[in-house]
């Protein structure tokens, strides 16, 4: 039997920002980013999209992947709010 945490890629399908896009993550960062997402009250490809549009402005932007997995990572570090 294999961990989640040792699962490879999937692959999904999600509209960001009116265009098609697929994204590969590893299963315990699609779990992640949809906590992030019920946690900020966004909807999935809502959340996305924003990640996205902040990954462009980037001098040398990153794949959307990458950005994903960098911003989880920031999430999970960061300190929680004292409310």
């Amino acid at each position: 039997m294999s961990s989640p945490l040792n699962a490879g890629p999937v692959k999904r399908s999600m509209m960001i920002a009116g265009h098609a896009t697929s994204i590969s993550l590893e299963p315990v960062f699609w779990e992640a980013l949809r906590e992030a997402a019920a946690a900020e009250g966004l909807p999935l490809n809502a959340l996305v999209a924003r990640i996205d549009a902040e990954r462009i402005e980037a001098p040398d932007p990153p794949n959307l992947a990458s950005a994903i997995r960098v911003w989880l990572f920031a999430r999970a570090v960061r300190p929680a709010d004292p409310d």
